[in-house]
C-alpha cells in the first residue's frame, strides 16, 4: 500500500459513506471481510462486537444508515501500512474516529477495525 493509493482508497469510502451509497461502501471489501467495531452492540442490540462476511456487513450497516440518516465524515489523516491503512476521520456526532483496513491478495478490505474517541 502506498500513500496515493492510501489517499485514494480514503476519498472514495467517504465519498460512498457521505452519499448513503451502501453498494458503493461495500464494493471495498471481500465477501469473506470481517468488521470489529464498539457500535455492533448498539445497532443491533445483540451482544458482539464483529460481524463476518459481506452478507452480514450489508445487514448491520443496511441498519446503520437507517438510524443515522444525517451521517457524514470528513477525513482528518490517512496513514499508510505494508497491507494496510487507517483513516482517522470525524463523524456527524463530532467524535474522532480511527478505522484500519487489512487490504487482502485481491485488493479489497478482508479485515476492519473501528477505534471511537
Amino acid at each position: 500500500m502506498d500513500a496515493d493509493s492510501a489517499q485514494q482508497f480514503a476519498r472514495e469510502w467517504v465519498k460512498a459513506w457521505n452519499d448513503h451509497d451502501l453498494d458503493a461502501i461495500l464494493a471495498h471489501y471481500a465477501e469473506d471481510v470481517v468488521f470489529h467495531s464498539p457500535r455492533i452492540r448498539m445497532v443491533t442490540g445483540r451482544d458482539i462486537d464483529s460481524v463476518s462476511g459481506k452478507t452480514a456487513l450489508r445487514s448491520y450497516w443496511g441498519a446503520a444508515l437507517e438510524q443515522a440518516r444525517d451521517l457524514y465524515f470528513e477525513i482528518d489523516q490517512v496513514l499508510t501500512g505494508s497491507d494496510a491503512l487507517t483513516i482517522v476521520y470525524t463523524n456527524h456526532r463530532q467524535q474522532t474516529v480511527a478505522e484500519t483496513f487489512v487490504i487482502g491478495a485481491g485488493g479489497k478490505v478482508v479485515r476492519s477495525i473501528a477505534a471511537y474517541a
